[in-house]
């Protein structure tokens, strides 16, 4: 059965309505308009309440960069939110950044639920967790929190100093962090004989390394696939793959996950979305994932 699933406690988030290739969200106090290109419908509400409500509007110039434009100047370019579950809490730093990004996906924290849990779970002491594609980080944090000896790939060093800001922020401490491209280290620690009992991936549909390496999702997700199931721990482990891209569906996931570990146990696929105030869904990527304990 394919899943449909979308965050359900996160206070310090609000989607509150979408269409019209927008989105209206609220993190912690600040409220924001950002470019959607998945909202092909009309929005819900009028666009005077939109106008009403929004703190900070994204205008993009091209495909890359825009302009944040705030009603009021004196609205902070980074704030601080929470993120809670029954088993962790970290907090992350938001920014406005040079195109439409704040540094973090709130649809994940699906995904973070899965991580906690599934590391609670666990009988090893310290599991070892590894995040791929780490961007600023919460995936890494809430494996941290939970009790997991955490790495943190990302290619991009900003984005790792950021993720590194979250962890100082959040109280924890200790996180491996790796700017490096993601396949070539994973390629590394296979020669190294490493094993993690939980692996995440997140891969973008296009990306580069730190020394110009090219990541195009569907050239080399199998490649990453093959290699990542062999670090699995054998006995306890988790895996998400989690895909944000239009041409992608949760069936593509599954097949890539069933050909690369024909012997998976419990693997459940689906979409991520979230749930507008004003009622509509929003679509935003496809996901994997299994656990075995």
């Amino acid at each position: 059965m394919i899943q449909l699933l979308a965050p359900t406690h996160w206070k310090d988030y609000e989607l509150i309505d979408c269409g019209d290739f927008e989105k209206l969200e609220r993190f912690g106090n600040v409220i924001l308009i950002r470019p959607e290109p998945q909202a092909v419908w009309k929005k819900t509400l009028s666009e005077q309440e939109w106008k009403k409500t929004a703190n900070i509007t994204f205008r993009g110039r091209s495909a890359t960069s825009g302009e944040w434009v705030k009603k009021n100047p004196a609205t902070p370019d980074r704030w601080h939110v929470e993120y809670k579950n029954n088993e962790v809490a970290i907090k992350l730093r938001l920014g406005l950044t040079s195109f439409k990004h704040v540094g973090v996906f709130p649809e994940q924290a699906v995904n973070w639920d899965f991580i906690s849990s599934s590391i609670k779970k666990f009988k090893t002491p310290q599991p070892k967790v590894l995040n791929l594609f780490a961007y600023t980080g919460a995936a890494s944090l809430i494996a941290n929190a939970a009790g997991a000896e955490t790495t943190h790939v990302d290619s991009i060093k900003q984005v790792v100093t950021w993720a590194n800001e979250n962890q100082e922020l959040s109280g924890l401490k200790n996180t491996r962090w790796m700017v490096e491209d993601a396949l070539k280290f994973v390629k590394k620690e296979l020669k190294r004989g490493k094993k993690y009992n939980g692996i995440i991936l997140d891969p973008p549909a296009y990306g580069h390394g730190p020394n110009g390496e090219k990541w195009k999702l569907e050239d080399h997700i199998q490649e990453m696939m093959q290699d990542v199931v062999q670090l699995l721990d054998e006995k306890e482990h988790f895996l998400i793959l989690n895909t944000y891209s239009l041409g992608f569906s949760s069936v593509i996931v599954e097949n890539l996950i069933r050909t690369s570990y024909p012997n998976v146990k419990n693997l459940e696929t689906g979409e991520l979305y979230l749930q507008a105030t004003a009622g509509i869904k929003l679509p935003l990527g496809v996901f994997g994932k299994f656990c075995n304990v």
